[in-house]
C-alpha cells in the first residue's frame, strides 16, 4: 500500500498527494539546482559554489557578476526550461500513445524543427533568432502533418507512433538533401546546431523559452487527470467523463509547442524526452502519466549532461547532444537486456 496524504485547500478544494512522488520530484529539483550551481561555477574562470549563490544574491565584483549573470546563467537557464520541456513533452506523448517509443525523437518532432532551421540556414543565411523561429515552424508544421495523417475518427496511439516514425524518415532524408545544397560554412554551422548544444546562449533565448513554459505547463500538469484516465483506454476515459479527443488533441499541441520551442533554443537534443518519462517512473513506482516528475528528470538531465560535457573530457568541451546521445544509448541498451531478462521482450 502506497502512502498517500490528502491536502485539504480553502474553497473545498482538496488534493491527493503521493508520498514518495512527491520526495522524487523533491530530490530531483534540488538536483538539478545543485548541478546547475557547479554549471555556473565551471569555465576558464571556475568559481567555487560559495562564491557563485553570493554572485547570484548581488555580491562579489564587476567582473564576477559579468561571468555569472551574462555569460554562464543564460545558458544553464536555456538547459533547466529545455530539459523540463523535453522531459514533460515526452510524458505526454507516451501516455497519449500508450507506447514508451512514442516520444518527440521517436515522432520526427526533432527532425521537423531541424529541416526548419535548415531552411532558414541554407536558404536565408538566417542569424540565430531566424533559425530558432525556423525550427519553432519546422516543429509546429511536422507536428500538424503527423496529427492530420495519424487521424482517422480520431487519433489511435499506435497509428500515431507508426505515421511519426514514417515522417521521421522522410523528413531525416530532406534535411540530408538539404545539407548537400548548403555550402561548407552554412553546412558546418547546420550540423553543429543539429548536434545540440547550448554553447552561445544567452537572455534573448531565456526570455522566449521561458515565456513559452509559463504558458504551456501549467495547462499540460491540469490534463493529467485526464491522461490518467485515457491511460485505462478510452472507453473507462468516456466512463469517467473524459471528452477524449479534445484533451488529447489539446495536450498534443502543448506537446509540440514545448518541444519545438526547446529545439529552437537548444537544437534538437536527442534523448531526454525518451528516457526522462521513464526513468521518472522507475523512481515514483507509480502509475500515472508522471508529468511534474519527467519535467525535474528532464531538467536535471540535461543540466548534468551540460555538466559532464564540459568538465569530463578537459579542454575538449563537447556539445550536450553528443553526451546525451551517449547516455540514451546507453540506457537503451540496459532496457533492451533487463526486459529480455525479465522475459517481456
Amino acid at each position: 500500500m502506497r502512502a498517500r496524504r490528502v491536502v485539504r485547500g480553502p474553497g473545498g478544494l482538496s488534493l491527493c498527494l503521493d508520498v514518495r512522488t512527491a520526495v522524487v520530484v523533491a530530490l530531483l529539483a534540488a538536483a538539478a539546482l545543485a548541478v546547475s550551481v557547479l554549471l555556473v561555477g565551471t569555465g576558464d574562470f571556475p568559481l567555487p559554489a560559495a562564491d557563485v549563490l553570493r554572485t547570484l544574491a548581488g555580491e562579489g565584483g564587476a567582473g564576477r557578476r559579468f561571468v555569472v549573470w551574462e555569460l554562464r546563467l543564460p545558458r544553464v537557464l536555456v538547459a533547466l526550461l529545455a530539459g523540463a520541456a523535453l522531459g514533460i513533452a515526452g510524458a505526454v506523448f507516451q501516455a497519449v500513445s500508450r507506447n514508451p517509443l512514442g516520444s518527440p525523437d521517436v515522432l520526427g518532432l526533432g527532425q521537423g524543427a531541424a529541416a526548419g532551421a535548415l531552411v532558414v540556414i541554407v536558404f536565408f543565411s538566417g542569424g540565430a533568432a531566424q533559425v530558432a523561429f525556423g525550427a519553432l515552424a519546422g516543429g509546429l508544421v511536422t507536428g500538424l502533418a503527423i496529427h492530420l495523417l495519424a487521424w482517422k475518427r480520431g487519433v489511435h496511439g499506435y497509428r500515431l507512433v507508426l505515421v511519426g516514425i514514417g515522417v521521421s524518415a522522410i523528413v531525416t532524408a530532406v534535411n540530408g538533401y538539404l545539407l548537400t545544397r548548403s555550402d561548407i560554412v552554412d553546412a558546418a554551422r547546420a550540423v553543429v546546431w543539429m548536434t545540440g548544444s547550448l554553447d552561445g546562449r544567452d537572455w534573448a533565448q531565456v526570455g522566449p523559452l521561458f515565456a513559452l513554459c509559463a504558458v504551456l505547463v501549467p495547462p499540460v500538469l491540469a490534463g493529467g487527470r485526464a491522461l490518467r484516465a485515457m491511460e485505462m483506454g478510452e472507453d473507462a476515459a468516456h466512463a469517467l467523463g473524459v471528452r477524449v479527443e479534445r484533451a488529447r488533441t489539446l495536450l498534443l499541441v502543448a506537446a509540440v509547442l514545448l518541444t519545438a520551442s526547446a529545439t529552437a533554443a537548444a537544437g534538437p537534443v536527442a534523448f531526454v524526452a525518451l528516457t526522462a518519462p521513464r526513468l521518472a517512473r522507475r523512481l515514483t513506482r507509480a502509475t500515472g502519466p508522471h508529468l511534474l516528475p519527467s519535467l525535474c528528470m528532464g531538467a536535471a538531465l540535461l543540466v548534468t549532461a551540460d555538466w559532464i560535457a564540459q568538465r569530463a573530457f578537459g579542454a575538449e568541451r563537447l556539445p550536450v547532444g553528443v553526451v546525451t546521445g551517449v547516455l540514451g544509448g546507453a540506457y537503451l541498451l540496459w532496457l533492451l537486456v533487463t526486459e529480455r531478462r525479465a522475459g517481456r521482450i
